[in-house]
Parts: C-alpha cells; structure tokens; sequence
C-alpha cells in the first residue's frame, strides 16, 4: 500500500488530513511523524514529496523521500519567502551561475534532462517564472546564454562555489536595483490612487 504526502521538511505535524490518509492503513501516526521528519530534516523549510509503503499485514512502513520542487530549492538557496507575481517588473533575487549549477546537480537525478547541461538550464527557467536574475541578468537572457556555450566552463567542471567577492558584487548590483524597483512601484501606486480620486465622484 503507498501512501503519497507532501510535508514540511524535518516539520511534518499530526492534522485531520494526516489521520485521514494514514488511519486506513492501521500505522501509529506518531511514529510515522518521527521517522519523516528525521529523513527529511536537511530539506528544513521546503515542501517535500514523501512516499509511504506500508506493508497492511505487519503495519510496517519504508520512507521514501523525492527531491523537493525546484522553485522550492531556489527559494531556499536564495532566501527568499515566493516568486514574483510581476516577473518583469519585480525582481526577488540575484544568484550566481554557481548556485544554479548547484541545484542542477541535486536535481539532475529526478529531471528529465538528456544532459547535465540541459538541467542547468532548466533550473534557469524556473528562475525566469520566478522573478528571479541570474548573473545580474534577467534569467531568459542567461537561459539563452547557456544554451550557447557561454558557461559551458563552469557547468563541465560543475563549478558549485561562489566566490566571496562575486558574492558581494551581485548583492550590491541587486540592492541598488531593487531600490529603484521599489521608487517605480511607489510612483506607480501613487499614480493609480490619485487616478482613483481623481475619477471617484465628488460628495
């Protein structure tokens, strides 16, 4: 018998929808919320798909643990709480091509990629829906470049560390960015209220 779940990582709580799935198979839920959370512990604050097999006749039980959705590591990796609901006006995140050839490799194994190379650019599409840049870019931009051999360098050598200067330079390349991203938005709210009053009929 396999059970599907989706869980907090190293957090999975008792609930009604826990009981619901897991009281059927006759399995103490307690110690089914112990062993998830210790598999799952290093996907802290990611969504994680966990599969139950569960032998009915012994109550016994394996874990399996698939890797969290890519949009999830990306938000971890890069610290942020969700994507972008304006992916070309409002920018989340600046990640290094580093950080996307890392994720690459913790996701190669469950992507359907036919090389690695084609998985690093799959991760630098999710970051285009997202709202996230790559290399002080706009992620389509790097999707392409990738494409074209431009880090072909560092995916084959599977450069996963960036350095602490370049570190520096994409945060402070972002931080003035998202000030003037901030004034745009700003202006823009400002605008759409005085167009409000403007139209909204005088008392």
């Amino acid at each position: 018998m396999i059970i599907k779940l989706l869980v907090d990582g190293g957090a999975m709580k008792p609930g009604p929808a826990l009981s619901q799935k897991l009281g059927p198979a006759g399995i103490p839920i307690n110690s089914v919320i112990q062993k998830v959370n210790e598999a799952t512990k290093s996907f802290d604050g990611i969504q994680v798909p966990v599969e139950l097999n569960v032998d009915p006749a012994t109550r016994e039980f394996e874990i399996k643990v698939f890797s969290p959705p890519v949009s999830g590591l990306l938000k971890k990796e890069l610290k942020i709480e969700k994507g972008s609901g304006a992916q070309k006006k409002v920018r989340v995140a600046n990640a290094s091509i580093e950080q996307i050839i890392l994720l690459a490799k913790t996701k190669f194994p469950n992507l359907l990629c036919k090389d690695f190379k084609s998985a690093v650019k799959t991760i630098a599409g999710t970051c285009v829906s997202l709202g996230i840049l790559i290399e002080n870019k706009p992620a389509v931009e790097v999707e392409q470049e990738i494409a074209d051999g431009k880090y072909d360098k560092e995916i084959n050598s599977e450069k996963i560390e960036t350095s602490p200067e370049k570190r520096k330079e994409l945060d402070e390349y972002f931080s003035k960015m998202k000030k003037e991203q901030d004034r745009i938005i700003q202006q823009e709210q400002a605008a759409k209220a005085a167009a409000e009053t403007a139209a909204a009929p005088a008392k």
